[in-house]
């Protein structure tokens, strides 16, 4: 950290119980560390606080009343604590330099980390305490290499930063209000696993918990349990056998847990007679019959934890049920995202013959590889009719459907009343407004297009514990822009606010967002930023926000097209020997067909077998409505004498698995616009189909398809609305045989950029390991905040502000200013009462 820099206020909180003697050696090493803002609180669970503040007058020390256990008194802590970071050291714990301070940085560095691990080494610090978590399938959280020598560990296990399912209790450092908004350790754990739970919610929520090894604690192992208990009672197994499938009761799937819950409690049972040695076959009629017996059977402790724990289980079941349905609604990752942070999670743990022998019954019985395994769950929602006749934004849905179902469970839902799709290995399926709410609930992630955010209001609350993507690749105010130019001022107006709001609403819900070129990101970039979504936590986490927003353009196949039946030329009876012009898209309102076909006129006059045609006039989705500017194409080229001879229109859309038909019988490609904003940040899908056929492209200059054409030299690029110029490029793209073969070289080159697999590189990524975006985490904070102005120094900085106010505008300004500051206070005290 730089010298001087602000630094966060870290409450390190120590639970005592019965242990003064470590608890002061504890926290006097605490008082003598090297971080500058500390402060120490103690939670005394017994009846020694009046030792513990006469040794160290430094901690505060507060009195539980009653054993709170390790949970409670954390939890107790916590809301005394001041600092916006909170760390928790265990008393029979000392800090080494830097503990605090290397901690801290990584918090400040990476605001999607929630928590930090501390490196825990024994006494010596030559041995392994905690280097690294892992949790298996029946809910039990352990220490990996615990009780290793530090030198027969790998050291890329303890050396290098990873995250983590969790970190140990006895070392570690958390955001408060991170802390406060889970609502701290579960204190029916009372001890063991409490930080196990906890960090495993964290992660379920899209935080990160991190190991970072220059965080270094030392620890005596059990030094407290040792002082209070022994391991013969059975209460530190009771505690651990509860507590695990408490844990695993809370935080698992109900895919998951449908199968793992009895499992885990069989193996508990089992691990119960196994580790008391009890004879399980005693009382099984099958072993013969002996004399009457009636007594009492002597049942080792060991055992009986084991048995009294699942009993208490039980007992808390509904407190559990309540706080499971909170976690389950808050959840952003799947089990499968976690499984890496498991580790092992077949690992049985436990070297009992009898137990080992049931572990692998209970894991093949009840399928438990594969509930830990499962898909995570994606919803794919569009607007667009899914026909044979698809669209823009259907086509877009349906290959972004395509391309994560190959890792994922995908269903793809239209919201039109038009669904007949064609056939696909995900489900596909149309629904209403109000029947979104079912494959909502079932999805982990659920991307979207847009005015569908406006169907589902369930998205929009702050924490719907979804993960949602929203693909920007249509700019729909720039487009109404141009579209409502027809309508009455009042009406485009409102429309225009009302898409602009849609919009709004989704630059402020997203988590990750998609646009189609460079041009468009930085400018949804400017929109981000004046919603005030570009803030320092976000901008933190990733100064690049690349990973909020991507570049995913329009794709195209990646096979080459392959004639599968009759293209235009038979359809339209155009000519084998003609040379055609394809306009392969639809004809909307920001587009200029007028033009092209005014340089259609002048090019048929030197090259009677040139001609041009519209591959559909009529929008496949029934609820887009019909623009004046495909009738004024028709009557243009009807006035000019080219309709049918020169100009061909077919009324209908090709539907989208024939489109290549139409494609392989063009020469070249064509797309005019005017030149205007929405020309600026289009995407012109239909010259991939171009880049697809190989087709040389003809297209006005403005747009990013124009810079990537002229940069590769894939046609030729002419000004807006010039249609002498606009003939001379469409000649020598259709007439230059060495130039359209050198861009038929070219265009195969560029077109497998734009394949569907590498465009959505950065979406398939996202899915891989999908997170909230960095501000929309659950309880983030600021960590350093600015110390309020007290004393001498308030004086003097309002003596400043009087001159101030006197230079700028005399008494009259001074009193202004005054009477504001006096009417903002009182405004603040009434909200406060």
């Amino acid at each position: 950290m730089a010298q001087g820099e602000p630094q966060p206020l870290v409450s390190v909180i120590v639970v005592n119980y019965r242990g003064a003697d470590d608890t002061i050696t504890c926290l006097r090493a605490l008082a003598e560390h090297d971080y500058p803002e500390l402060e120490l609180i103690c939670v005394d669970n017994s009846d020694e606080a009046a030792r513990l503040r006469e040794a160290v007058p430094q901690a505060r020390v507060i009195e539980a009343g009653r054993n709170l256990g390790f949970a409670g008194g954390c939890n107790l802590g916590a809301k005394h604590a001041k600092g916006t970071v909170l760390g928790f050291l265990n008393n029979d714990a000392r800090p080494a330099p830097g503990w605090v301070s290397t901690a801290v940085a990584e918090l400040r560095a990476q605001p999607r980390v929630a928590a930090v691990a501390s490196k825990v080494l024994d006494w010596d610090g030559t041995g392994t305490d905690f280097v690294d978590g892992g949790l298996t399938w029946f809910g039990m959280g352990y220490k990996r290499h615990a009780g290793l020598p530090l030198a027969d560990v790998p050291a890329a296990e303890h050396e290098v930063a990873k995250d983590v399912l969790f970190g140990t209790g006895s070392a570690m450092f958390v955001r408060a209000s991170v802390f406060a908004e889970l609502g701290g350790f579960d204190e029916r754990f009372f001890m063991f696993y409490e930080d196990v739970d906890f960090g495993w919610r964290l992660n379920l929520r899209g935080w990160r918990v991190r190991y970072v090894p220059e965080s270094v604690a030392f620890h005596r192992h059990h030094g407290t349990m040792a002082a209070v208990d022994a391991p013969e009672t059975g209460r530190e197994t009771f505690l651990l056998e509860r507590n695990a499938l408490a844990a695993l009761y809370k935080n698992l799937s109900d895919e998951t847990l449908a199968r793992a819950l009895p499992a885990a409690l069989a193996l508990a049972v089992r691990r119960a007679t196994a580790r008391g040695e009890l004879d399980a076959t005693q009382l099984d009629l099958e072993q013969g019959v002996g004399p009457i017996e009636s007594g009492d059977v002597a049942v080792p402790r060991t055992t009986l934890a084991g048995l009294l724990a699942i009993d208490q289980f039980v007992e808390q079941l509904p407190s559990l049920a309540e706080s499971r349905a909170v976690e389950q609604a808050a959840r952003v990752r799947t089990d499968a995202d976690l499984l890496p942070l498991l580790r092992k999670a077949l690992e049985p743990a436990y070297p009992l013959p009898r137990y080992l022998a049931a572990h692998d019954i209970l894991v093949e019985a009840f399928g438990i590889e594969k509930a830990f395994g499962q898909r995570r769950k994606i919803l794919v929602i569009t607007g667009d009719a899914l026909t044979e006749r698809m669209a823009g934004p259907a086509i877009r849905a349906w290959n972004i459907a395509l391309a994560l179902s190959a890792e994922h469970d995908v269903h793809l839902v239209t919201t039109n009343p038009l669904a007949t799709p064609p056939p696909s290995p995900f489900r596909v399926s149309a629904g209403k407004h109000r029947e979104l709410e079912a494959p909502i609930a079932w999805a982990d992630i659920v991307v979207l297009q847009g005015h569908v955010l406006e169907l589902a209001p369930s998205l929009k609350k702050e924490h719907s514990g979804k993960i949602v993507v929203a693909d920007l690749y249509d700019p729909m105010h720039l487009e109404l822009l141009e579209q409502g130019k027809g309508v009455a001022d009042d009406k485009r107006a409102a429309d225009l606010a009302g898409v602009t709001r849609v919009l709004d609403a989704q630059l402020e819900r997203g988590d990750f967002f998609l646009c189609a070129s460079e041009r468009q990101r930085h400018f949804w970039l400017g929109h981000l930023a004046a919603m005030g979504r570009l803030s320092p936590r976000l901008y933190d986490a990733d100064p690049t926000t690349q990973s909020l927003l991507a570049v995913v353009p329009f794709g195209l196949s990646p096979e080459p097209p392959v004639r599968t039946g009759p293209g235009l030329r038979s359809s339209l009876g155009i000519g084998g020997t003609d040379h055609v012009v394809l306009w392969a898209g639809g004809v909307y309102s920001w587009f200029d067909p007028l033009t092209l076909v005014r340089a259609i006129d002048r090019l048929r006059r030197n090259r009677g077998d040139v001609r041009l045609v519209f591959l559909g006039m009529k929008h496949p989705n029934p609820e887009v409505a019909e623009m004046d500017i495909g009738a004024r194409t028709i009557r243009l080229a009807d006035s000019l004498g080219l309709t049918g001879k020169h100009v061909y229109f077919n009324e209908q859309w090709v539907p989208y698995h024939e489109r290549q038909n139409w494609l392989l019988d063009a020469n070249c490609g064509v797309t005019t616009h005017y030149e205007h904003v929405e020309t600026t940040f289009a995407f012109r899908t239909r010259v991939l189909d171009y880049l697809w056929a190989g087709l040389p492209i003809v297209t006005t200059d403005g747009d990013a398809f124009a810079d990537l054409v002229r940069v590769e030299r894939l046609g030729v690029v002419v000004p807006a609305e010039d249609p002498a110029a606009l003939a001379d490029a469409l000649e020598k793209a259709l007439y230059d045989e060495e130039f359209a073969a050198g861009c038929v070289e070219r265009i195969a080159v560029v077109a497998q950029r734009y394949t569907w697999p590498e465009a959505l590189k950065p979406l398939v990524g996202f899915c891989r390991d999908p997170r909230p975006a960095a501000d929309r985490l659950p309880g983030s904070a600021d960590l350093v905040k600015t110390p309020a102005v007290r004393g001498r120094e308030l004086l003097r900085r309002d003596v400043d502000l009087v001159r101030e106010y006197l230079a700028a505008g005399g008494p009259g300004e001074l009193a202004r200013r005054v009477g504001g500051r006096a009417l903002k206070v009182a405004k603040q005290r009434l909200r406060r009462g």
